[in-house]
């Protein structure tokens, strides 16, 4: 590890221990802040692991997690609480990786409108599983509190970073730069795109399940209208590009203005929240298209032109 690389790693671990602290000195209101932003801070590192490389949108985020917090809801009675998440995780990666095999060979929009309705149709298979059994939702009773819930939240974007961190120092990451570069330039250099796209989806495919599986408990009681809300795909992914994929951390500086912005909107406009949430999605596709990493490279960029220039 470079000096640079320690340095960060550091920053990374003390910031870490500083989030594990807050349970310990703030409210019930603020402890629910960080566990929203926690989740948003795990799902769009995540989405933006395979996103921001390959420049594919996927809206396949709301299927993921769903399928986790109905493997956490359908097992708690039979499963202890732990052993649930390494499944969900596990279904999570293997859905992913169908689904990858199946559709990673489109682009553009046809890929977005395939994730988009991966969701849907998840949630359409289990409401009519439900209705045939004659149940409409999950009651998920367990001892696990606000502060567990974030605390394993904390814990998972810990993971997520180091795994991300592993990736692109990996022949994997090498990889992955080039067909982010150049697709057609990769398949001439003899990388197995296909392959390297379905790996790297099924990262964000486990790791979203994992975390509709923490959820679960927060919920108490879960539907299919809950665990597989498209917004919460949209909202991902608008966290993930205001604050910018070029760099592992970009996404936390999405997501933590977003959270307190949107908690203000939907609290003050709370049946036009769809529209707002598309108006954000416009506003900072053409207003911030590298996000707020983008904006502060380019400032760097112009500090050092006139230092070069002095």
């Amino acid at each position: 590890m470079t000096r640079t690389e320690i340095q960060q790693v550091s920053l990374a671990v003390v910031l870490l221990a500083v989030a594990a602290c807050l349970p310990f000195v703030s409210d019930a209101y603020l402890l629910s802040i960080g566990v929203t932003i926690a989740m948003y801070t795990v799902l769009a590192t995540s989405w933006a692991l395979f996103s921001g490389p390959t420049h594919y949108i996927s809206l396949a985020t709301a299927a993921f997690f769903g399928i986790g917090t109905y493997t956490t809801g359908m097992g708690i009675e039979h499963l202890p609480y732990w052993l649930l998440l390494p499944i969900a995780g596990l279904i999570g990666a293997v859905l992913a990786a169908l689904v990858g095999i199946a559709t990673l060979r489109l682009s553009g929009v046809y890929f977005v409108i395939f994730t988009l309705g991966l969701a849907e149709l998840v949630r359409q298979i289990i409401t009519w599983v439900q209705n045939v059994s004659g149940q409409k939702g999950l009651y998920v009773l367990t001892s696990i509190t606000e502060e567990h819930i974030y605390w394993q939240l904390v814990g998972l974007a810990a993971l997520v970073f180091l795994t991300g961190w592993a990736i692109w120092r990996s022949r994997l990451g090498f990889a992955v730069r080039v067909l982010g570069d150049d697709e057609e330039v990769a398949r001439h250099a003899g990388i197995n795109t296909a392959r390297v796209k379905v790996l790297l989806f099924m990262v964000p495919g486990a790791v979203a399940a994992i975390t509709g599986a923490i959820l679960a408990p927060r919920y108490v009681y879960i539907e299919p209208s809950i665990a597989f809300t498209p917004m919460l795909s949209f909202q991902v992914v608008i966290m993930a590009l205001l604050g910018g994929t070029g760099r592992l951390w970009g996404p936390i500086v999405g997501v933590i203005p977003f959270t307190f912005l949107w908690e203000a909107i939907a609290g003050t406009f709370p049946n036009q929240t769809t529209l707002l949430l598309g108006l954000s999605f416009l506003v900072i596709v053409y207003l911030l298209p590298k996000g707020f990493v983008g904006l502060m490279q380019s400032a760097r960029n112009r500090v050092n032109r006139r230092e070069g220039f002095a």
